[in-house]
């Protein structure tokens, strides 16, 4: 069951206050896997409208710096690595590690957000993200997610619209 509080904030959230940002959180039983999946069905809310977070690796795996990037889909759909690629402008990109997603976000896999991270990515969303009122993703925790006009983002990161859907 859904609960619309939340305990201690996160820092994605004390971003959003800080910037005056209109925003919603949701809390719910987190599950184990599928995250995105288990937050749509847990909150209701259609699979379109709530976003994954993915870190990728803009390096490709080459060198011993990596450079990491964020992509958020919506939780139906996968994420085409050829055209978060040409988003962010680079020949090939892979998933960044889990290890590395953790250290570079601050947060712990199925509770990563696009907001408040240890080390700032650039961000890009998938631009559907548009079509909604509101989307919704994660909060910084497992089984808390954050709710709010895509538009906004902006405002509080380094963030581009693509097209980042697998066909």
């Amino acid at each position: 069951m859904a609960k619309k509080h939340h305990r201690a904030a996160t820092p994605a959230l004390t971003l959003l206050e800080r910037a005056g940002i209109a925003h919603s959180v949701a809390t719910f039983e987190a599950g184990s896997d599928h995250f995105g999946d288990h937050a749509a069905e847990s909150l209701g809310v259609d699979r379109d409208r709530v976003f994954k977070t993915l870190v990728i690796d803009l390096t490709a795996g080459k060198g011993a710096k990596r450079r990491l990037a964020v992509c958020m889909i919506p939780v139906s759909h996968q994420l085409s690595l050829k055209k978060a690629a040409t988003t962010f402008g680079v020949p090939k990109v892979t998933m960044a590690l889990a290890d590395d997603a953790s250290k570079s976000s601050g947060y712990i896999p199925g509770g990563i957000s696009p907001l408040g991270q240890k080390n700032v990515l650039p961000t890009a969303i998938d631009e559907t993200a548009v079509l909604f009122d509101t989307i919704m993703f994660s909060g910084g925790r497992r089984g808390l997610d954050i709710e709010m006009c895509a538009a906004d983002l902006p405002r509080v990161i380094d963030l581009v619209f693509g097209d980042l859907i697998a066909d």
